[in-house]
């Protein structure tokens, strides 16, 4: 077993270098220069003075000697200077170390799509236990019908009808920003709650599709495993229902969903541009959002990097999770 995970692990290096590779040829393939930015709305600016900016960014290597010389500074864990005017360090962008802890952004996305995954756990997988043990009844044919409405239902869209419901009309929740304005002035108790119900939105928004996902397949796996014949060789020996389907099959019908919450794992920065932004959170997704449309390629590039390596992270807590789940992998 430990000699597997060694081997997975050494995997990674390699997997993560040929991501980065690929990530910061592709970003330079754009069209247009981080310089653009100054240069484009200046009619003052020379060609000198373009130059020069491109120099002092290093663009006017060669993008193998651009990528060669950001790689170098990676193995020390320094992203490099964002293009921004602040020009700021990207691991202090990301990380944000000025302000609370609550507020920076490495944090809140980790956070929200934490306890999204959470929420989407403790609701999808008895959703789907007890829709594949009621397989068509009327309780399967609503959850059915439901989750394809949840497939089918744009995430901003149900964000914005949400703010609009709850946030304008109904004004039960806000609907930006992590805490009130007059947040510093609260009890404890009362922090937790304004933190609570600016959390409830983004939260629900961004487990709503995953709760439709693995509530799905969670059906799918326990359909398949009830039909098999330990299962029925445990009803036969005279076992509790509620035995059988959880101490029995339960484990075997995980694996799926194993695999799902391994790959949600890298999807924590991708899925949170969206609601992010929506919702006005000063989370990963924000700031990448607002690095590319800037073209600030170190922060772009050190965002990438971060989400490559929570991706092949995922993958092999999927992994570690199949073993405990199953004890033939454990043997091989």
């Amino acid at each position: 077993m430990l000699t597997y995970l060694m081997k997975r692990m050494l995997e990674l290096i390699p997997t993560l270098f040929g991501i980065t590779l690929i990530s910061f040829f592709i970003i330079h393939l754009a069209p247009g220069k981080p310089t653009d930015i100054f240069t484009e709305l200046n009619p003052k600016i020379t060609p000198e003075a373009r130059e020069k900016l491109e120099k002092y960014y290093g663009l006017d290597k060669p993008i193998i000697v651009q990528y060669g010389l950001w790689l170098k500074r990676i193995v020390r864990l320094d992203f490099g200077e964002s293009f921004s005017s602040d020009h700021r360090p990207v691991m202090e962008k990301i990380w944000n170390g000025r302000k609370p802890l609550i507020e920076r952004r490495l944090f809140v996305t980790f956070m929200i799509n934490l306890l999204s995954m959470v929420v989407i756990l403790i609701i999808a997988l008895p959703l789907g236990i007890f829709s594949a043990t009621h397989q068509n009844t009327l309780y399967d044919k609503i959850a059915t019908t439901a989750v394809f409405v949840g497939f089918a239902m744009p995430t901003f869209w149900l964000a914005l009808l949400l703010m609009i419901l709850l946030g304008v009309d109904l004004r039960w929740l806000p609907i930006s920003q992590l805490r009130s304005m007059n947040y510093d002035s609260l009890s404890v108790m009362g922090k937790a709650w304004d933190l609570t119900r600016h959390l409830i939105l983004p939260i629900f928004v961004s487990a709503f599709t995953g709760l439709a996902a693995d509530s799905r397949f969670m059906r799918s796996s326990m359909l398949e495993v009830i039909r098999q014949d330990f299962v029925t060789v445990a009803r036969a020996k005279g076992l509790p229902e509620r035995t059988v389907i959880y101490r029995h099959a339960f484990r075997n019908a995980l694996l799926p969903i194993i695999t799902l919450m391994g790959l949600s794992v890298g999807s924590l920065i991708g899925g949170s541009v969206i609601f992010e932004n929506i919702f006005g959170i000063p989370g990963m997704g924000q700031l990448f959002y607002m690095s590319v449309m800037t073209r600030d390629y170190p922060t772009v590039m050190g965002i990438l990097t971060i989400g490559a390596f929570l991706t092949l992270t995922g993958n092999l807590l999927a992994d570690i999770g199949y073993m405990l789940a199953d004890p033939r992998i454990r043997a091989r």
